[in-house]
């Protein structure tokens, strides 16, 4: 079965169940596939078709009707220029896709790994790759037909798509904001009338909703059934103040990216809050790891590949730039990525493990390790910091704490205030503005 298979068996199985809230208005898995029914019959087959994001109805509508007419959707970012958008939309049109050995491996997605610009690469995603990120999702979180899931992040990328997928496969109910700038209207989504309630975000939403509403957001412990994070790592510091806050709620780390689909997710309110690791592979996936440390990923949820290949199979094992380990029991544990790693005076520095430590500290809000030039080691660490409640960095008191916290070459010598960290659209750290910032 395809994804629309299964919003076609929810209408008919349960009609008047609502599926979609968003913008105040309800609407039920009957008026949805019908929606979708009308849609589709307005578009061609076969074809690639891009359209802009949205966290709107109207997106899941389009998004669904171009896989029940046949075709591939290739959703972009909201605000590309439109002649930025004419030029992908007419590349994809002519781009060869790869054959499909049957009707579940026909390609269905097409999604863009860091926005959509000139050097991004379009990741094409199959109908079978769809469901098996969906049962994974199932199986490692228990997605259930009683749930409703928040959705505040942009739907044309897999962090908050791959949450639709799951969703529609239990016949539960989405809930989509538009961010999470407004968090009244987050609050007003935990409020919906349910029996529970789960969501999704980056770690930095997650710091955000500490520093400003965490003792409000523990008011809804009993009713919030899971909340995932992904994208970037989270600071143990942050993971102890949710299970604090959050007793009885499932808090997952999850291992995923868009070439590689949904691999492994790891409950860290497990009484050990295991920073850096990130669980088991779940069923329809496996991880092994290389001699260099790193993570391999084969099974049924991978790419089939990027738009413009030349390849005309779908890879079996997609190789990362993460590096980590698998434990005794298992489970997967991440290191770095490969390229972040910084080398000072012949020390291999993680900036993620700085980062971490950073974070645990009272007066810092955020921040960043970065490698700077340095007259006689040529390389030394920099750590970027946002205070906490905007107040003056004390460079001497937070090189003392780090260095009661690190090895001594792990402890950064130059520091500097910064009003905010720069992000990509997904919440990671953007390594590479502060890489091109270095060399410029």
């Amino acid at each position: 079965m395809t994804l629309e298979d299964y919003l076609r068996q929810n209408a008919e199985r349960y009609q008047d169940k609502v599926a979609v809230v968003c913008n105040g208005q309800q609407t039920t898995y009957g008026e949805l596939y019908a929606a979708v029914c009308e849609r589709a019959a307005t578009l061609p087959r076969g074809e690639v078709i891009a359209f802009r994001s949205s966290q709107t109805l109207d997106f899941l509508t389009t998004y669904f009707a171009i896989h029940q007419a046949g075709s591939i959707a290739a959703p972009l970012e909201k605000d590309i220029p439109e002649p930025l958008f004419q030029q992908i939309a007419d590349s994809l049109r002519l781009s060869p896709l790869p054959s499909p050995l049957s009707p579940l491996t026909f390609p269905a997605d097409i999604l863009y790994t860091t926005g959509t610009t000139g050097r991004s690469k379009g990741v094409i995603i199959s109908h079978r790759a769809i469901i098996a990120d969906a049962e994974n999702l199932i199986e490692g979180q228990g997605f259930a037909h009683d749930l409703v899931f928040i959705i505040s992040g942009p739907l044309n990328h897999i962090g908050s798509l791959s949450k639709v997928w799951p969703t529609v496969l239990t016949g539960a109910t989405l809930y989509i904001l538009e961010g999470m700038k407004d968090l009244e209207a987050f609050f007003r989504a935990l409020d919906y009338p349910a029996a529970k309630v789960a969501t999704f975000f980056v770690p930095a939403t997650i710091r955000m909703l500490l520093q400003f509403s965490g003792d409000r957001l523990a008011a809804y412990a009993r009713k919030l059934d899971f909340i995932e994070s992904g994208a970037a790592p989270l600071p143990r510091a942050d993971m102890l103040r949710l299970c604090e806050l959050l007793p009885t709620t499932r808090l997952y780390n999850t291992y995923a990216s868009t070439e590689t689909g949904i691999i492994a997710t790891y409950n860290y309110n497990d009484g050990r809050c295991q920073e850096g690791c990130l669980g088991r592979p779940m069923s329809h996936s496996r991880i092994t790891i290389g001699d260099d440390g790193l993570i391999a990923c084969q099974g049924d949820t991978l790419m089939s590949g990027y738009v413009g290949d030349s390849a005309s199979e779908a890879p079996s094992t997609v190789l990362t730039s993460d590096t980590g380990y698998l434990d005794d029991e298992g489970m997967l544990h991440l290191r770095g990525r490969r390229g972040d790693t910084i080398n000072v005076g012949g020390y291999k520095v993680a900036p993620t493990e700085v980062e971490a430590a950073a974070m645990a500290l009272p007066q810092v809000s955020d921040c960043i390790c970065i490698a700077a030039p340095h007259p006689i080691t040529g390389t030394a660490l920099k750590l970027l910091v946002v205070t906490a409640g905007g107040a003056k960095l004390d460079k001497r008191l937070l090189a003392r704490s780090l260095a009661a916290r690190l090895e001594g070459y792990k402890v950064p010598l130059l520091y500097e205030q910064v009003e905010s960290v720069r992000r990509t659209y997904n919440g990671k750290p953007d390594r590479k503005y502060y890489r091109r910032q270095n060399e410029e």
